[in-house]
C-alpha cells in the first residue's frame, strides 16, 4: 500500500516536472520567435528607409523621417549649395514660413537666396540664417528652437527648389516681417528705414 502510494506521488512529480519543462521550452520557443518577428521588421524598416530615399526629394523613411535628394533638388539649379547648405535653406524656409502656403514658403527662399546676392550680406546660406546685427538675430527661428524642431513639408522642398531655379516673385526683397508678432521697436526699424514692397499672407516684404 505505502509503495503504491509512494509510486503514484512519484509519478505526479515527474509529470509536474515534465509540465514545467515543457512551459519553460515553450517560453524559450515563443522568445525565439519574437526575436525573430522583431528581427524581420527592421529588416523591413531598413529596406523601406532605402527604397524611400531612392523614390525622391520629398518620401520619409519608416521612421517618420523626411530624406531629401539633394542632386534631384539642385537638378537645374542656378545655385551650388552643399547638402549642408540646402538643409539649413529648407529648415529655415520651414521655420520661418510654415504656415504659409507655397508662394509664401517660395518668397521666404527668395530672400534669403537675395540676400546671398548681395555683396552687403554673408557669402553662404548658413552665414545668413545665423548671422546677428547689433546682437539682433536676423531670422529669429535660428535662435529661438524652432529652426532646429522643423520638420521640412513637401511644399517647403518644392517652393526650396523653385527658388533655386531662379524663380523670384520678391521683387528683389530683402527684408521680410511679421508684424503680428514683432516686438514695436524692431517693427518701428522696418518701417523707418526701409521701403515696404509688398505684403502676403503673414508676412511684408521689405528692400533698402
Amino acid at each position: 500500500m505505502y509503495k503504491k502510494a509512494l509510486s503514484g506521488l512519484l509519478t505526479i512529480n515527474l509529470l509536474f516536472l515534465l509540465g514545467v519543462l515543457s512551459l519553460c521550452r515553450m517560453e524559450d520557443i515563443g522568445q525565439k520567435m519574437q526575436q525573430a518577428v522583431r528581427q524581420t521588421q527592421a529588416e523591413e524598416r531598413l529596406l523601406a528607409d532605402r527604397e524611400s530615399m531612392v523614390m525622391g526629394i520629398a518620401s520619409r523613411t519608416s521612421s517618420g523621417q523626411r530624406v531629401v535628394d539633394c542632386n534631384e533638388l539642385q537638378r537645374n539649379s542656378k545655385y551650388q549649395l552643399t547638402e549642408k547648405e540646402l538643409e539649413v535653406l529648407l529648415r529655415i524656409v520651414e521655420a520661418e514660413a510654415g504656415c504659409e502656403d507655397e508662394e509664401g514658403k517660395l518668397l521666404v527662399a527668395n530672400v534669403i537666396l537675395n540676400r546671398l546676392n548681395s555683396p552687403k550680406f554673408p557669402d553662404s546660406i548658413t552665414e545668413i540664417v545665423f548671422q546677428r546685427e547689433n546682437g539682433v538675430a536676423q531670422f529669429s527661428p535660428a535662435y529661438d528652437g524652432s529652426y532646429a524642431c522643423a520638420e521640412v513639408s513637401e511644399e517647403t522642398v518644392k517652393a526650396v527648389g523653385r527658388a533655386l531655379k531662379g524663380e523670384d516673385i520678391s521683387d528683389g526683397a530683402l527684408y521680410f516681417a511679421a508684424r503680428k508678432y514683432a516686438e514695436d521697436d524692431r517693427m518701428r526699424w522696418f518701417d523707418e528705414k526701409l521701403t515696404l514692397l509688398f505684403r502676403y499672407g503673414g508676412h511684408e516684404f521689405f528692400k533698402e
